[in-house]
């Protein structure tokens, strides 16, 4: 359910989507958008009005930086999960900048700590996006789980939210509407759903200095969220692993957390 913001434009509730026993994904639970930087009073004052009360910002450490605070931030009631997907460089540990820039280590240096940069992704199937998403899976494990407990534990509703709002958000999303017995199809519409604002998402970043230079030679084309993508991972995590909870059960996922998510979603 799409939702309108003065400063979002990829902002939805998926309250709705069914699930495969005939019921559905319960509303105000899980929210998900584009960054939030731009919010304005009133928007805070909606997403409070919706329970709001924990924010997943999948967004690099650089990317928050450079971006600052959004108006939240005066809202102590709302809790912010920074929880990168990217292993990013961080000074003080390991081998030097200069080794890491030389490809040492698999942590990225901070101004390649954003999206759309063509780093190559740590693993690679078919489809050469669904592989971008499954490094985040391979790579930064500890987030993943980390942002779907604070899903399952939120006592109000969680809002997931990257810099679009379509590739890290939708990675996350769709794992935890699967693990809540979401429809696969449902899950895989919700994910293509960001293509029918993608110029409005992509005049927002390029109005951003931290993503203008890295997005403003690109095509609209290459943004689109293609139903085959999501599929392509959902798939490969089938085939793989045995299905999304078999392989997050390699990085510390436990059946509860499982049970957790579900009777958070379905109400």
């Amino acid at each position: 359910m799409w939702i309108d913001a003065d400063g979002l434009v990829n902002l939805r509730d998926v309250g709705g989507i069914p699930t495969t026993d005939g019921g559905t994904i319960a509303p105000g639970r899980l929210l998900r958008s584009d960054n939030l930087q731009d919010l304005t009073e009133d928007d805070v004052s909606a997403l409070l009005g919706r329970g709001l009360s924990d924010v997943v910002d999948l967004r690099s450490d650089y990317e928050a930086e450079m971006e600052g605070p959004t108006l939240l931030s005066k809202h102590p009631e709302v809790s912010v999960h920074q929880l990168s997907l990217f292993r990013e460089w961080r000074e003080g540990v390991g081998e030097d900048k200069d080794e890491a820039a030389d490809g040492d280590r698999p942590e990225v240096l901070p101004e390649e700590a954003l999206p759309w940069v063509d780093l190559e992704p740590s693993v690679e199937i078919g489809n050469e996006v669904a592989s971008h998403y499954l490094s985040y899976l391979m790579d930064r494990p500890d987030s993943v789980l980390e942002a779907l407990r604070v899903i399952a534990g939120a006592p109000g509703a969680t809002l997931v939210h990257c810099a679009a709002g379509k590739d890290r958000t939708g990675t996350i999303v769709a794992l935890a509407l699967t693990l809540a017995g979401a429809d696969r199809e449902a899950v895989i519409a919700d994910y293509a759903a960001s293509s029918e604002r993608m110029q409005a998402i992509l005049d927002r970043l390029l109005a951003s200095p931290t993503y203008n230079e890295n997005l403003r030679d690109r095509p609209l084309s290459s943004h689109l969220t293609h139903p085959e993508t999501m599929r392509a991972l959902l798939g490969h995590l089938d085939d793989e692993f045995g299905g999304v909870e078999a392989l997050l059960a390699k990085a510390g996922w436990t059946a509860d957390d499982t049970t957790r998510l579900r009777a958070k979603l379905r109400g």
